[in-house]
C-alpha cells in the first residue's frame, strides 16, 4: 500500500498533548502515513485572522485531502467564526459519523449493551447560519434543507450499515410540524431505504425518538438525522454511553475528510499530562479505516479496548474498585502501544473488513420539475395589535389579479377569523393569491410592493409560493 500524506493540526488547550499521544500510537501501529502539520485556532485568530486559519494551511489540507484535527479554542465575541463549521462547509464534508459504544463495566454507564452510530447531516439545516433581524421584536433563522443534502447523507447511512454489518437504520425528523423541510428528509429516507431491502429501516419523530434513545439505546443501531438534531443527539448518545471524552468524530465529503474528537480544547487541563486522548484516537481510527489502513485501525482499537479492560485509566474515567492504575496522557498512550497485537477478553474485539472503505456515487441532479407561481407571502413590520386593522390596510394592495387571503403572526392564522386571545408580535405574514380564474405573475408582485411603498406598508421580505409538478411547495398557516 502506498503512503498516505495527512494534514495534522495540534490545536489549543489539551490539543497538543492528545495529538502527540495519538500520533505516537498511529506510528507504532505501522500505519503508512506521512504528516504535514499546520497551525490553526486561537493563535491564528488572535493574530488578526478572523477565520482562524491561513490560506497556506487551506492549500495543504486540500492537497492532502485527509485532515486530523485536535480541538481548538474560538475566542468569544468579536465576530470570530467557528473553524469547525467553516471547514465542514468549505470542504463539502456532508457526513458526520459518531460511534457511541458502551464500555461496561470499565466505564460507568446505565446502558451496558449500547452500540449506536450517529450519522448527522453536516452542511445545512439551521447551521447554514443565515439569520436576520426583521422587526423590533422578531429575528429569523433560515432552515435550509436540500434534496442533494438529504440523498447524500441517507445513502451514506445505508452504505455504512451495509459495509459494517449493521442491521437497522433509523431516521429522526420532526416532519409532523416541518412538513416541507423535515418532510423532504423523511421522503428521501423512504425512497433510498427501498434500495436496501436487507437492512431494516424505521422513522421516529425526534422528540419521542430522543427520549427512547436516552432510555433504551440498545434498540437503535445506525441513526441518521438532520444537522441540529444530530449535533444534540450525538453528544447525548456519547454521554449516556459513558463519556463525551471517549468519542471520536469523522466528517466525510466526496473529496476530503476531517477527523477529530467531539470534545473541546479544555484549557483548564492543558499542559498537565491529564487529558484522555481516547476521543481523538477514536477519530484517528476512523481516519485509518477511511484511507484503507484497516489492519492498523483494527490493531489500535483492540489495543485500546485491552487497555481499558486492563484498568489503566486516565483521571476522567478512573473509578475505585474497577480501575487499577491512574495514568496521564502519555502513559495511557504507552500502555496502548504495549498492547498492540493483543485482544481484549471481556470487551468484544473488533474485526474491520479489508474493503471497509465506503465508495459512494456522486449526487446526480434530477430533471427540473414544472414550477408554477401560485401566490406570494409579503412580510410586514407593523406595531399594531389588531389583525383586522392590518387587513384593512393591506387589502389596499389588492389588484385585478390578486388579493389578500390570509394573515399569520408567528405562523398562526390571525385573519380572517382569528382569535382575540392570540398574542401577536410586530411581524406579520400577508398571503396574496390569485382570484378564481386568474393567475399571478412576478409583475403582480412588483405592483403589490410598489403599492405598499406608496401607502406606507413596511414590506420587509417576500416569499414566492410555488407548486412543483402540481404539488404545493409551501405550508398552510397554522389553523388554516
Amino acid at each position: 500500500m502506498s503512503t498516505q500524506r495527512i494534514t495534522v493540526a495540534k490545536g489549543d488547550g489539551i490539543g497538543p498533548e492528545i495529538m502527540d499521544a495519538t500520533l505516537a500510537i498511529i506510528l507504532a501501529s505501522g500505519a503508512k502515513i506521512e504528516i504535514d502539520e499546520v497551525e490553526i485556532g486561537e493563535k491564528v485568530y488572535l493574530a488578526g485572522n478572523m477565520a482562524g486559519i491561513a490560506k497556506e494551511s487551506w492549500d495543504i489540507i486540500r492537497k492532502n485531502k485527509i485532515f486530523l484535527k485536535a480541538p481548538i479554542t474560538t475566542p468569544q465575541g468579536g465576530g470570530y467564526k467557528s473553524l469547525n463549521v467553516t471547514t465542514r462547509k468549505f470542504l463539502g464534508l456532508y457526513s458526520n459519523v459518531r460511534p457511541c459504544m458502551s464500555l461496561h463495566p470499565y466505564v460507568k454507564t446505565k446502558h451496558p449493551i449500547m452500540d449506536i452510530v450517529m450519522i448527522r447531516e453536516n452542511e445545512e439545516d439551521l447551521y447554514a447560519g443565515i439569520e436576520h433581524q426583521q422587526t423590533d421584536e422578531v429575528v429569523q433563522c433560515l432552515k435550509l434543507i436540500s434534496r442533494p443534502g438529504c440523498e447524500k447523507i441517507v445513502r451514506y447511512a445505508f452504505e455504512y450499515a451495509k459495509n459494517y454489518n449493521r442491521k437497522k437504520v433509523t431516521c429522526f425528523t420532526k416532519d409532523n410540524i416541518m412538513k416541507q423541510s423535515d418532510g423532504l428528509f423523511h421522503q428521501v429516507f423512504d425512497e433510498i431505504a427501498k434500495e436496501y431491502p436487507e437492512i431494516e429501516n424505521e422513522h421516529w419523530i425526534i422528540d419521542i425518538g430522543a427520549a427512547k434513545m436516552a432510555d433504551t439505546p440498545e434498540v437503535f443501531d445506525v441513526i441518521v438525522t438532520l444537522n441540529l438534531y444530530g449535533d444534540v443527539l450525538s453528544d447525548v448518545a456519547a454521554q449516556i454511553a459513558g463519556s463525551v471524552g471517549l468519542a471520536g468524530s469523522a466528517n466525510i465529503g466526496e473529496e476530503c475528510a476531517m477527523f477529530e474528537a467531539i470534545h473541546g480544547s479544555a484549557p483548564r487541563r492543558a499542559g498537565q499530562n491529564m487529558a484522555n486522548p481516547s476521543g481523538l484516537l477514536q477519530g484517528a481510527i476512523m481516519m485509518l479505516k477511511h484511507i484503507g489502513e484497516t489492519t492498523a485501525a483494527q490493531n489500535i482499537q483492540n489495543a485500546w479496548l485491552k487497555t481499558i479492560e486492563d484498568g489503566i485509566h486516565t483521571y476522567d474515567i478512573y473509578k475505585e474498585g474497577v480501575s487499577k492504575e491512574k495514568v496521564g496522557t502519555a502513559e495511557f498512550a504507552k500502555a496502548i502501544i504495549a498492547n498492540l497485537g493483543k485482544l481484549p477478553t471481556m470487551l468484544k474485539p473488533v474485526t474491520f473488513a479489508k474493503d471497509a472503505v465506503l465508495n459512494l456515487p456522486k449526487y446526480v441532479r434530477k430533471p427540473a420539475a414544472k414550477k408554477d407561481l401560485m401566490g406570494v407571502d409579503i412580510f410586514v413590520h407593523w406595531s399594531g395589535t389588531n389583525p383586522n386593522e392590518l387587513a384593512a390596510k393591506v387589502q389596499k394592495l389588492d389588484n385585478e389579479n390578486v388579493h389578500l387571503t390570509m394573515i399569520t403572526n408567528r405562523g398562526i392564522k390571525v385573519w380572517p377569523e382569528g382569535f382575540e386571545e392570540t398574542f401577536c408580535t410586530d411581524h406579520w405574514r400577508c398571503r396574496f393569491k390569485p382570484f378564481e380564474g386568474k393567475s399571478i405573475t412576478k409583475n403582480d408582485i412588483i405592483q403589490l410592493l410598489s403599492t405598499a411603498l406608496n401607502i406606507g406598508v413596511d414590506a420587509i421580505k417576500t416569499e414566492n409560493l410555488y407548486n412543483f409538478d402540481g404539488k404545493a411547495g409551501f405550508s398552510l398557516g397554522q389553523g388554516q
